[in-house]
């Protein structure tokens, strides 16, 4: 079996040099496409859009690598944590990859030394151990040897990551944080790093030669029994409002604020030291002639599809360059029938193909990226109903990052700028003396749903305690 390998000594610093890390070949985080992958986010209707995904092909200097990500920003400044983390992690993991991998004799020789690791560390080693392995091919196949130098790599970038966080001059994230579900695919070895409720699932053919979906990912959710228990050991509190008894959420010790709605995060440092932890749990599979692509996407997908959703949607896209886009529409979709009372949330997909393009439509060919995924987009959105505003608000897959849904009247105050030359002007209205609340504009389910700064002494909530 081939190992997880890394070749070539460049540093970040050496492939950021010319023109800046959004400049990197093969480094994809705006709506797009590859041979190999496309992406789309669409900003839903709570404000700025706080989702960022990226995929980074040839990661480590290596033709068979590939990095994907998508991060789930919340709170006030969710979206500048959530583009942090998708600028900053892969860097840190490369340089903790190519550092381990001088030395691979044992943990304490590569600087991976076991004693060093600090509470965070230790609390989850355990349940990252056991939810590795129930997302294996087959439970009595080993991983390789280098996934334990991988692994290890993980667990010390996601670390220093949160540390970066922490002291970043111009971030605040006291009470705003991330998501993060990243893979990285060397050859048929695949290595998945998640914190959060964002997930990733595989599309594969059963012994049937039925495409089904594979979830690899668990969505790390106050109300699993080991995120709880470790919560309330560190003395913070976890319980449901009795107006959504099914969202377990993270509360403070003597106060009910933030009502975090995940047990793991970048970043909420108000919740560090009671149980929330940015550890990523890591597991590792063998990909198969049978696996055909891998689905990566915030909770604005999964609240709205199922797995089996989604991978259908995947296979019946029009073409490889539009199946994250028509994923978003149909999530749109579904929430706007499902949930007609909240607002939609923000979503973020990205899709890696698993085998080569075939000579079809579906191939991207040797046309220019952007000018193919173009061409595909508007032959997908031509084909859609009249009646569908999604088609209206597309005008450009390499314009910006954020995809803005029409008649939204109130939008988040703290609105990027635009690196693009199309004004977003006629699609946020912004008013720079608007205070943020968390509280304006509750969605079916918010991530955080209420600010330390806001809270009432003598306001009282109903709750449903776990556990």
């Amino acid at each position: 079996m081939m190992g997880l390998q890394i070749a070539g000594r460049r540093s970040p610093a050496a492939m950021v040099a010319a023109g800046g890390l959004h400049r990197v070949h093969g480094r994809l985080f705006m709506n797009g496409a590859s041979e190999a992958a496309c992406l789309y986010t669409q900003q839903g209707k709570k404000g700025t859009n706080q989702d960022a995904m990226l995929v980074w092909e040839n990661f480590a200097s290596r033709n068979d690598t590939i990095f994907c990500g998508v991060f789930d920003g919340h709170g006030p400044f969710g979206h500048m944590v959530a583009r942090k983390v998708r600028d900053s992690l892969p860097l840190k993991l490369y340089t903790e990859w190519t550092g381990n991998i001088s030395s691979q004799n044992s943990p304490r020789q590569n600087g991976f030394d076991p004693s060093n690791m600090d509470s965070e560390e230790v609390a989850s080693t355990s349940i990252d151990d056991e939810w590795g392995k129930s997302v294996e091919v087959d439970t009595n196949e080993k991983p390789p040897e280098m996934y334990l130098t991988i692994k290890q790599s993980f667990l010390k970038a996601f670390k220093l990551m949160d540390k970066e966080l922490k002291l970043h001059p111009t971030i605040d994230c006291f009470c705003s944080g991330s998501t993060a579900v990243t893979i990285i695919k060397q050859g048929e070895d695949l290595v998945i790093g998640n914190i959060g409720d964002s997930r990733a699932i595989l599309g594969t053919r059963d012994t049937d030669n039925s495409l089904v979906a594979v979830q690899l990912t668990v969505d790390l959710k106050p109300n699993l029994p080991r995120e709880a228990a470790r919560i309330q050991q560190c003395n913070g509190r976890v319980f449901a409002l009795q107006d959504e008894p099914e969202v377990a959420r993270v509360w403070l010790p003597n106060n009910d604020s933030p009502g975090l709605a995940m047990a793991r995060a970048f970043g909420d440092f108000c919740l560090k030291d009671y149980g929330l932890i940015s550890v990523p749990d890591i597991s590792y599979r063998r990909l198969t002639e049978k696996d055909e692509f891998i689905v990566l996407a915030t909770d604005g997908i999964w609240d709205a599809l199922s797995n089996k959703e989604v991978v259908e949607i995947i296979a019946s896209a029009p073409t490889r360059g539009t199946a994250a886009r028509a994923l978003v529409d149909c999530a749109v979709r579904s929430w706007r029938l499902k949930f007609p009372t909240s607002k939609i949330d923000d979503c973020a997909a990205v899709c890696l193909f698993l085998e080569p393009p075939k000579n079809d439509c579906n191939s991207l060919g040797s046309t220019s990226q952007s000018e193919t995924i173009k061409d595909d987009v508007h032959e997908y959105a031509t084909s859609k109903t009249q009646n569908s505003s999604l088609v209206d608000s597309y005008t450009g897959l390499d314009t910006d990052e954020i995809v803005p849904v029409p008649d939204d009247p109130k939008q988040d105050k703290l609105q990027e700028r635009s690196k693009s030359t199309r004004s977003l002007a006629d699609c946020i209205s912004t008013s720079e003396d608007d205070e943020w609340s968390a509280l304006e504009g509750v969605t079916r389910v918010n991530s955080l749903l209420n600010l330390p700064r806001f809270l009432s002494s003598d306001k009282k909530s109903t709750r449903r305690k776990w556990l």
